[in-house]
């Protein structure tokens, strides 16, 4: 992989332009994306391949999947066996749900409400750069250390986080990683897969507790 890979991101995205991210998903574009087969079918890829970084040696283990919007991660993880247990701040993603199969919960995934050691696994994906995209911003600091501890503390030991994300910067990317060591006991790194193709890169954050 080139070290040389640049964003090169022209286009503002909603979560530049939107201050909250219930501000942007609502109406008609939160059912647009909800009933999308094309975001749907995407984030199972990403999904699988949080999979793969996970390394799960079991598949009757229970996962958070944190930031799960309509719910397409959570469901495809229950498909599949895995206890899961979805969060989202946005309550009309919830309604997309089949209630039956999952009991998604209204909260916000800087503050899970969870016992510590409580998860096997924590999955998020397409949801850290609503929470930090702005370096000068110190209450989005504050978020992502937030995050960062809340999750060290309900993940059992000797298990690992996966966090996929859109960040818009290298010098973003670097922050996180320097504000999530600096604020756990994580230990990780950055996965970057097609790290040269704009079009096909995708960006994990793998994180582990260690005992």
């Amino acid at each position: 992989m080139s070290n040389n890979y640049d964003f090169n991101v022209k286009r503002k995205r909603p979560e530049e332009i939107y201050s909250d991210v219930s501000d942007y998903f609502k109406g008609e574009i939160l059912e647009q994306y909800a009933s999308s087969k094309s975001i749907m079918k995407t984030q199972e890829e990403i999904t699988i391949r949080a999979l793969e970084l996970l390394n799960l040696e079991r598949d009757d283990l229970l996962i958070l999947d944190a930031g799960s919007g309509p719910g397409f991660t959570a469901m495809y993880l229950n498909e599949i066996g895995y206890k899961t247990v979805a969060i989202d701040l946005i309550s009309e993603f919830l309604n997309y749900y089949d209630i039956k199969e999952l009991n998604p919960i209204v909260a916000d995934m800087c503050l899970p409400p969870f016992k510590p050691s409580t998860f096997d696994a924590i999955i998020s994906i397409s949801a850290l750069q609503w929470i930090y995209r702005d370096i000068e911003n110190q209450q989005m600091s504050l978020m992502l250390k937030s995050l960062s501890k809340s999750f060290f503390q309900i993940l059992k030991p000797n298990s690992r986080v996966v966090i996929q994300f859109y960040p818009k910067s290298k010098k973003i990317l670097e922050n996180i990683g320097k504000i999530i060591t600096e604020s756990t006991g994580f230990h990780g790194n950055f996965i970057i897969d097609h790290p040269n193709s704009q079009r096909k890169r995708k960006i994990y954050l793998l994180l582990e507790k260690e005992t």
